[in-house]
Formats: structure tokens, C-alpha cells, sequence
């Protein structure tokens, strides 16, 4: 199964930032809405604030990494080049947790949503259509995928403005602006909803894993990337704000369906209905993109050896897609069927920060240690703003709660021991082969 097909290079600056955008989707916002209001305390606008100041930091130096190596790995392969190859691959395979979780997150919204809307067709045949939907689509090429997000993102945008609108109308005159800000949760409650919501903000660092389907990579992607948190912090901080204004001490039924509680209560059944048609198109485009990520970080990963390159390193000769990650990432979100949605944004929370800890701190070995880049300009750009972000994002790290931590350790222990073996196994053939090289009859000149 070798190949030497490479990625096409097809996606402009509005293409990447559309499908980060879709990666990310903005009615994740309602999707995460029950879980984010009440680990923050309600809390959420000052929760948003916290984690876009974390996260700036953080995409400014993925945008730094991404123009020193501009190449498709993204996390894994800005710490493997910069501080050491097996560290690269622990980060890797944390990063996989956010990247193999989201397509899932993604299927198991769209099951739950429209099984409210058609009671008799079970959660899993929604899951199992989305599934075989975006896998057709992936394979078809990265191109498709981009015009595709194009247009329902702008839905997502549009609707979310649609709420602010009904949001507005429902103000009182009396209301005071600064209430959002006044609570008397705690900070550390705050913090937590911080950790957490990093969640919402997720698809700067995906954009990165198609640098090399980029046009120009090195300019494309760290645009691209601070574009994308620019206007994600501008959708997700307006409704948070005029929510806590216009429903400041509000509770609900259900966690997971308390997105939907809050559509009625500021639109009624219009605006419902509005919801579940978007909200389906979004988790859609999210587990488009999203899959289209993993596959190509499982793809840099096989190309490197790191993952058995005969299957995770292949391209289909036609398509010039990963088809078989593709595939496995597919089949990986099936297990949609019996995870959680909590459980899930716990493991992508996880992955996430894990790696936005190490690319922070790529930045220092890369350019303040290897390149001695030390003037007072860079000694600020890359120490200083990289270990704020590093320092904060660590710090975010350790607020996931006990079963998050638990469950990503142990992610974690398994990936290291399949890396220990496989390294154990490819030295192992390498001496053999080295031995019957030596052992091997010297050829004689006139045969050769």
C-alpha cells in the first residue's frame, strides 16, 4: 500500500478560516450551554473573557509554529521538531483526544437533536448516517469540505444574531448593564468554566493541520488562525453577555439540553424550530471538519513511522485524501452510541489543553533556545508570551475535574506504552536486518 501522492494545495485564507470556523462551530455555544453556565457558577460572559485571553496567547504562538513548520502535523509536530521526537508523540497522541472526540461530540448532538424532532427513529441511525455522510465527503477531497462549511457557518452566524436580536428585545429599561460582571460565585468557579469552555474556542489548532493543503502556508495559516479566534470570541461573548442580562438567575430541567431551554425562553417556538433546523446543519459541518482534522494528524503521524506507516501514511491516488483514517476516525465516532456528551468534551478538554500547554512552550526551545532569538522584541514574543500561556493554560489544565485528569492519564499510559513497544520492535528489526547484512556473502564484482 505505498504511495507517493501528496496533499493538494487548493485552500485560500477564506477556505481555512471557514472550516476552522465549522470546526469550531458557533452553536457549540448552546450545545455546551447547560454544562459551561453551571461549572461556572453562571458565570459564563466573564468564563468566555477568561478563556479567550488563555487561548489568544496560545494561537498567537500555533501562528508562530505553523510559519517555522508548515507542515500538517500541528501540535506534534511543533514539539517533536523543537523539544524531542518522543515528547512530539505524547503530545500527539493527546491531541488525539480532542481530535478523535470531536467528530463524536459532533454525531452524538446530531443523534440526541433529531431524535427529539423524530421520537421513532432511534439516536443511533442518525448517528450512523452522519457518519457515512462526512466520510464520503472527506474522501471526496478537503475542497468540497471548505464550500460546504462556507455556507453553514454563515447560517450559524446569522442565527446567532438572531438570538441576540430576540435576546435585545426582551431587555428591560431598568436593567443594569454592569450585572453580568457582579457575582458572588467564586473566582475559582469562574477559572473552572474557563477550562472547560476552552472547549468552544478549538479549530485554531486544527487549522493547522492543513498547512499543507494551504496556498502559501506560512502567511495563510497564522492569519487564518487569529482571524478565527477574533470572530469566535465576538459570537460567543454577545450572547453570553445579553443572556446573563436578560435571564440573570436561571436554571434548567436538563444540562445537556439547556441550549434549547434558553432558545424558547428568549424566542418561543419560532425560534425553536429555527434552532434544531441550524443546530443540525452545524453538528454536520462540525463533524465534517472535525474528521477531516484526525485524519490528517493520523496521516503525519504514519508518514513519520510513528503510527504504522502502511495505513495511516497512505493516500487514496485519485482523491489524494487519507481514506483510511478517514475511515477509522469514522468508525471511532460511532461509539457515539454509548458516550456521554459530558464524558466526551471532558476528553477533548483534555487533549486540547495538554497540547496548547507544549506548543506554548515549543515556542521557547525553538526560537529563544535553538535560534537564540533574544533581542528585547523577541525575548518578549518568545519567552515571555509563551510562558504566560503556557503558565495559564497548565494552570486551566489542573481546574478539569478528577474523572477529566483520570481519564486522560490513563490515554495517556496507554499511548506511551504502544510507543515503548513499537519503538522496542522497530530497533529490534533494524539489528536483525544489520545482522544479516553482516552475515551476508560478499557478492561477487562480476555478478554485480
Amino acid at each position: 500500500m505505498k504511495s507517493n501522492v501528496k496533499l493538494t494545495k487548493s485552500l485560500r485564507l477564506s477556505d481555512i478560516v471557514f472550516i476552522g470556523l465549522a470546526w469550531m462551530t458557533p452553536m457549540v455555544y448552546f450545545t455546551v450551554f447547560g454544562i459551561s453556565f453551571e461549572t461556572s457558577g453562571g458565570m459564563i460572559t466573564q468564563a468566555y473573557l477568561l478563556a479567550f485571553v488563555a487561548i489568544f496567547f496560545t494561537a498567537c504562538n500555533y501562528g508562530i509554529m505553523s510559519r517555522t513548520f508548515p507542515t500538517s502535523g500541528s501540535a506534534y509536530t511543533y514539539v517533536a521538531k523543537s523539544m524531542h521526537p518522543n515528547l512530539g508523540f505524547v503530545v500527539g497522541w493527546a491531541v488525539l483526544l480532542d481530535y478523535f472526540f470531536s467528530p463524536l461530540i459532533a454525531s452524538l448532538s446530531f443523534g440526541i437533536y433529531l431524535n427529539a424532532q423524530f421520537p421513532s427513529v432511534p439516536v443511533y441511525i442518525w448517528i450512523t448516517l452522519l457518519n457515512v455522510a462526512i466520510t464520503v465527503i472527506n474522501i471526496m477531497g478537503i475542497k468540497i469540505s471548505a464550500n460546504i462549511s462556507k455556507i453553514f457557518v454563515w447560517i450559524q452566524i446569522l442565527f446567532i444574531l438572531l438570538f441576540s436580536a430576540f435576546l435585545i428585545r426582551n431587555l428591560n429599561g431598568g436593567m443594569n448593564v454592569f450585572q453580568p460582571f457582579q457575582t458572588d460565585a467564586p473566582f475559582s468557579a469562574v477559572l473552572a468554566g474557563s477550562a472547560l469552555i476552552c472547549f468552544c474556542f478549538l479549530g485554531f489548532d486544527a487549522i493547522t493541520t492543513m498547512s499543507e493543503e494551504a496556498i502559501d502556508a506560512k502567511r495563510t495559516i497564522p492569519k487564518a488562525v487569529i482571524v478565527m479566534i477574533s470572530i469566535a470570541l465576538i459570537v460567543y461573548f454577545i450572547p453570553s453577555y445579553l443572556t446573563q442580562l436578560v435571564f440573570p438567575n436561571v436554571t434548567f430541567s436538563n444540562a445537556d439540553t439547556a441550549g434549547f431551554e434558553i432558545v424558547k425562553m428568549a424566542g418561543g417556538a419560532f425560534l425553536s424550530a429555527v434552532f434544531i433546523t441550524v443546530l443540525i446543519l452545524a453538528t454536520f459541518t462540525q463533524g465534517l471538519t472535525s474528521l477531516t482534522s484526525v485524519s490528517r494528524l493520523l496521516y503525519v503521524m504514519g508518514r513519520d513511522s510513528v503510527l504504522p506507516k502502511r495505513f495511516f501514511g497512505y493516500l487514496h491516488p485519485k482523491y489524494k485524501t487519507p481514506v483510511i483514517n478517514i475511515a477509522i476516525g469514522a468508525i471511532f465516532s460511532m461509539l457515539a452510541i454509548v458516550i456521554s456528551l459530558e464524558s466526551a468534551v471532558k476528553f477533548v478538554s483534555f487533549g486540547a489543553l495538554t497540547a496548547f500547554t507544549f506548543v506554548n512552550l515549543s515556542v521557547i526551545f525553538q526560537k529563544f533556545i535553538k535560534e537564540k532569538k533574544r533581542s528585547p522584541r523577541q525575548t518578549v514574543l518568545y519567552l515571555i508570551f509563551p510562558l504566560i500561556g503556557a503558565a495559564f493554560i497548565g494552570w486551566l489544565l489542573t481546574l478539569l475535574d478528577l474523572d477529566a485528569l483520570m481519564m486522560g492519564g490513563i490515554w495517556l499510559v496507554f499511548g506511551i506504552g504502544y510507543y515503548l513497544i513499537r519503538k522496542k520492535r522497530i530497533g529490534a528489526g533494524e539489528e536483525h536486518s544489520a545482522i544479516a547484512e553482516e552475515n551476508s556473502p560478499i557478492p561477487n564484482p562480476v555478478e554485480l
